[in-house]
């Protein structure tokens, strides 16, 4: 999921992986945690925690298949439902039941007969827009993926490439789940008449195109439209000075697709007891109430308290597209090659 604090812990340095006493969480560009949850899990564990940041999701989880056999660190965070398959097949992870794991939703759950991955969050990747621009142009914000394509929304949306970007995969899945398999080709054939915009990852449509978004106005974006999350406009109000009494961005729920994310001891770690630990500590309580105003996602502990600002301004998707696990397996990476062919060429 995408948010926007850089990690917390030592990140870099000389310890790693090989010391008994550090334990290194592979992940992601948007993983954050609050300094004083990292820091009390060190003292309680003992261990050290070292972050390395590799990327959007999509080229993280790369890279750490490309790795496998002699990784980066001890455990993988940021798989997603949209590449579970594509890392459980490369044999990215071993497996372990962690501490906690029978107060995750059973929503929630996968890999239930092996446990080689942890469910630690959830999000639903959709298109946010712009409140101010189409107050200003006295024209409605998109509220479906059909809207999308009408004439009035052209040269307005950016989004990710689906070959590199979590978010950017998750908004094709969406569109495949809405149109089927024989429809959203010439859905994306609309979209790209209609001049949607794809740039390689989310912090770079987010936060530079996104006209709607603090880093996207810095930037002088000019794309109101972008693929982001259902839970992104709470972080237009949380960190804003002084903060609004609304979001300055909305949600077009009609273009919601759920996803979750994962993590896992990986396989060949150097420090198997330390990442249990780690493992054990993403699931949390105390963990998962503070991820959602560092990560903007929702926990998937029961029980969980989930801060105000995010339920008044982030609330989940009502009816977001979903697809099974096994579809997406099956499916991804031709998808992935004719949506290229498509939108790229």
């Amino acid at each position: 999921m995408a948010g926007t604090l850089a990690a917390c812990g030592s990140s870099g340095g000389d310890q790693g992986s090989g010391d008994s006493k550090t334990v290194t969480l592979v992940s992601h560009d948007s993983w954050a945690a609050s300094k004083g949850v990292i820091a009390a899990f060190e003292k309680q564990s003992g261990y050290k925690v070292n972050v390395l940041e590799d990327g959007d999701a999509g080229q993280a989880v790369n890279k750490a298949i490309l790795t496998k056999d002699n990784p980066q660190g001890d455990v993988f965070f940021g798989v997603d439902n949209t590449l579970l398959s594509r890392a459980l097949d490369n044999g990215l992870f071993q497996p372990y039941e962690a501490k906690g794991s029978d107060r995750i939703k059973p929503e929630y759950r996968a890999d239930q007969g092996k446990h080689r991955v942890t469910p630690v969050d959830t999000g639903d990747i959709c298109v946010n827009y712009e409140k101010k621009y189409f107050a200003d142009h006295k024209l409605d914000p998109p509220k479906s993926f059909d809207d999308l394509v009408e004439p009035q929304y052209k040269n307005l949306l950016v989004t990710e490439n689906a070959s590199a970007s979590s978010p950017g995969l998750g908004f094709l899945l969406g569109t495949a789940a809405k149109y089927g398999d024989e429809g959203w080709e010439g859905y994306w054939k609309k979209l790209k008449a209609n001049g949607v915009k794809v740039v390689d990852g989310w912090e770079q449509a987010y936060n530079e195109e996104f006209s709607g978004s603090a880093g996207g106005k810095k930037a002088k974006g000019d794309r109101p439209l972008v693929v982001s999350y259902a839970s992104s406009p709470p972080v237009e109000v949380v960190y804003a000075d002084p903060k609004p009494s609304a979001a300055p961005t909305g949600v077009a729920q009609g273009t919601c697709f759920r996803q979750v994310e994962y993590a896992g001891l990986l396989s060949n770690a150097k420090n198997t007891e330390g990442g249990k630990a780690f493992l054990d500590f993403l699931v949390s309580e105390r963990f998962q109430e503070d991820m959602p105003l560092n990560m903007f996602v929702y926990p998937v502990r029961e029980g969980a308290q989930v801060p105000p600002e995010f339920v008044k301004f982030g609330p989940q998707a009502r009816d977001p597209e979903t697809m099974d696990p096994a579809k997406i397996a099956d499916h991804r990476d031709q998808w992935v090659k004719s949506w290229t062919s498509l939108v790229l060429k």
